[in-house]
């Protein structure tokens, strides 16, 4: 069984002013399939957590229940019983699937929450290698995960909860990372799970025609139902307003060593160029290649004068890290990844813009009630886009972004092209690495496609 109820339930993370959700009353039967639909951070991701019994006492506040089959999710760290037991019957997929994976082989991934729930022995490889199959995992079982890119990690984390066979499926955006055709796999491979589990689905996405075919119906959380992705939605189209510049970045013979693909590219002043292709296919290791992070296996990345004046003769690698930061911004796919300080503000006023500066992009954002709010604790959708934010507030003349739009209803993601269309439009160049077809539509002058 998996009834979910919530009565009265809030949830205020340790060290915030602002409760993350509040004062919620609801009831999902056994065999449900809801879908979680509302702005970015009106507590959907929390929601998960508490169903997964993963907020602790320490790390927030709690006011109200929430209740799988009657009683609380969260069970003592030892020991047995029924609260221990309903989690037990319980898989999630985290927003960022890199937190959950723990083993260094694909295979002993999957595996790995087998084991723990005692699985029989020779039921465990049947089940990995048909979970891993059902999700379109592009490897054998002993693909190093460290090898993975964020996409290929996705599956991997959705295919170990789909081999527990879950009487109750949390999925946090499941096929935000994925290319078209891997994200109709897992969509495939989700819907047949509930089917033949009789399985309850709480899923969590922004994107509600992608959605709207696996679940019954839609819960909309938070006060702005305007924020939600809905079919035929009005989206902004920003073509560039006038011709490309000079040349800022050429890559040269650049060898990417997942699939010994070879990049001729330039990027120009005033340009949007669009980075496409299916997971695994070097998008990542592109950007940051070209971002002067990685240091070339072959090839080269030349900088012009115009970028670099008198560091020209030298490849991004090797420049200064204050030189690089005020010529080539990046934006990491995982945006937690460049967080160095405790608050929203600190981390947008590292690199010396001045407070206006600051102002503005908190506002322009939607950051500004979040201000002195510790970074980690944002959700996921609101650290995406302070990522961008402290990408921008170094006024870098190239901006080279992994996956910009990720986690962003339908208000930030239009401020969010807005944003980087005025940003090409005053004489920077933009590096958009994205699945985000409406993005790419919407604001890229050009595009480049890599393969596997």
């Amino acid at each position: 069984m998996s009834t979910v109820e919530f009565r009265g339930f809030g949830w205020r993370h340790a060290g915030r002013k602002a409760w993350a959700v509040r004062h919620l009353d609801l009831r999902i039967e056994h065999g449900e399939r809801v879908l979680l639909a509302g702005a970015s951070g009106a507590g959907k991701s929390t929601l998960l957590a508490a169903l997964a019994g993963l907020l602790a006492e320490d790390s927030g506040e709690q006011e109200g229940e929430v209740l799988l089959d009657g009683r609380p999710p969260r069970a003592a760290p030892s020991g047995s019983g029924p609260a221990r037991q309903a989690r037990a019957g319980t898989g999630i997929v985290f927003q960022d699937p890199q937190t959950q994976l723990v083993m260094s082989r694909a295979g002993d991934d999957v595996a790995f929450g087998l084991e723990n729930r005692a699985v029989p022995r020779d039921e465990i490889w049947p089940r990995v290698d048909a979970a891993l199959t059902a999700v379109g995992f592009p490897y054998d079982r002993a693909r190093d995960t460290a090898a993975l890119s964020g996409g290929e990690a996705q599956r991997l984390a959705i295919a170990g909860v789909i081999a527990l066979r879950p009487g109750l499926l949390l999925l946090d955006e499941p096929t935000a990372n994925l290319d078209p055709d891997g994200a109709q796999l897992v969509r495939t491979a989700i819907a047949k799970v509930i089917q033949d589990l009789d399985a309850t689905l709480v899923l969590v996405e922004h994107r509600v025609d992608e959605a709207l075919p696996l679940v019954d119906r839609t819960i909309v959380i938070g006060d702005h139902p305007d924020a939600v992705w809905t079919p035929g939605a009005a989206l902004p189209s920003r073509q560039a307003v006038t011709t490309p510049g000079e040349t800022l970045l050429t890559a040269e013979s650049l060898r990417l060593p997942h699939n010994n693909t070879t990049v001729h590219e330039v990027v120009l002043r005033g340009q949007a160029l669009a980075v496409e292709g299916p997971n695994g296919a070097g998008k990542t290791t592109l950007a940051l290649l070209l971002g002067g992070l990685t240091k070339p296996a072959s090839g080269r990345v030349r900088a012009s004068s115009a970028l670099a004046g008198r560091d020209a003769g030298r490849p991004p690698h090797r420049w200064r890290a204050s030189r690089l930061a005020t010529r080539i911004g990046s934006v990491f796919q995982n945006p937690e990844h460049q967080f160095v300080t405790d608050t929203v503000r600190a981390e947008l006023s590292l690199g010396g813009a001045p407070a206006s500066a600051v102002d503005t992009l908190l506002e322009r954002l939607r950051l500004h009630h979040l201000a002195l709010a510790n970074p980690f604790t944002l959700s996921g959708g609101e650290q995406r886009r302070l990522s961008v934010a402290t990408a921008l507030a170094a006024a870098p003349q190239v901006l080279i972004l992994d996956e910009p739009t990720f986690g962003q209803d339908l208000r930030t993601w239009r401020e969010l092209v807005t944003l980087l269309a005025d940003q090409r439009d005053e004489g920077r160049a933009l590096v958009l690495v994205t699945h985000d077809a409406q993005l790419v539509d919407a604001i890229a002058d050009r595009r480049t496609r890599l393969t596997r």
